[in-house]
């Protein structure tokens, strides 16, 4: 068999060096994060003037953070702002002139393009995959909604959260988390990841409703909609409720169904979250519920979840 190179100017050749161009291009807005025990994570420099944008769920602690440039330099960082629902943070540090990312066009991506996943862990490291799914509004399980993900087959490394979904040109796609999708490889596409971390600059998080209830869904008899007049089938059935919570204070009752929130009917954990998403913590609002096979509406003042 042999073992001899592609012909020089073959499409094979030319695809190779063309992946490797775009590898040696975002790797220069790359960065390593140390800021946990384990394994060092990977950040994109997102603004010349010392922006870092990473996972949250790498920072697993707030001081002596370190960022470490393609050219070898360590800066110190500090958090400028993170968020939980989206596995996002943005770490600053003191510079200038740094290369920062070119960010893919909106909405470029497109299921089947090839795609580089780029990080720095340590050296320098890329995987090849294509995207595999684009889907969204994705329910994320720490209470945050993304309007779009990209998934990929390109594996995340140890160490690629953070790092880049990054396109045959270069250019970032998205911004890597093996969080996520607890398993999967998804990535926050380049447009909604740049609005999120401009308000985490601005505000240091993203604000989300909390209601401190475990709640599964259950199906309401066709009597009992009949006699409460009621146009949904489904609810929410309060099972659990933390000490202390909006729903604990309100008066929520474990038994009680929930079939409202400001307004809107509640027929799903996914009609909860965007009602939750659309009210402001701090808002008093009425939650309608089901007690004793009667209607009942509780004034509740929506918590912030952490």
């Amino acid at each position: 068999m042999s073992t001899s190179p592609p012909p020089a100017g073959s499409l094979l050749q030319t695809l190779s060096d063309d992946l490797a161009g775009a590898v040696e291009r975002a790797g220069q807005s790359i960065v390593r994060v140390e800021a946990r025990r384990a394994n060092p994570a990977s950040g994109i420099i997102w603004s010349a003037d010392g922006q870092i944008l990473t996972a949250h769920h790498v920072l697993e602690r707030e001081e002596n953070i370190v960022v470490v440039l393609a050219d070898g330099r360590e800066l110190p960082a500090t958090i400028a702002g993170r968020d939980p629902g989206s596995d996002l943070a943005v770490l600053r540090v003191a510079a200038t002139g740094l290369p920062a990312a070119t960010p893919a066009p909106a909405a470029s991506a497109r299921l089947g393009h090839l795609v580089l996943a780029v990080g720095r862990p340590f050296a320098l490291a890329a995987t090849l995959g294509v995207i595999s799914t684009i889907g969204g509004p994705w329910r994320t399980w720490r209470g945050g909604q993304l309007e779009r993900l990209i998934q990929t087959d390109a594996p995340f490394y140890p160490g690629f959260s953070g790092g880049a979904l990054v396109d045959t040109a270069g250019r970032v796609a998205g911004v890597a988390s093996s969080q996520l999708g607890r398993g999967l490889n998804l990535a926050v596409p380049t447009e909604l990841a740049g609005a999120i971390a401009q308000t985490l600059v601005s505000q240091g998080r993203i604000r989300r409703g909390y209601l401190g209830v475990g709640t599964q869904p259950v199906e309401l008899p066709a009597s009992l909609q009949a006699r409460l007049n009621l146009s949904q089938a489904t609810g929410l059935l309060v099972v659990t409720l933390d000490a202390g919570g909006p729903a604990d204070r309100a008066g929520l009752l474990v038994g009680d169904i929930l079939i409202g929130l400001a307004g809107q009917p509640v027929t799903g954990i996914d009609d909860l979250q965007a009602r939750l998403a659309a009210t402001t913590p701090g808002a008093t609002t009425a939650a309608r519920l089901i007690r004793g096979g009667a209607l009942h509406d509780l004034p509740i003042t929506i918590g912030e979840r952490k």
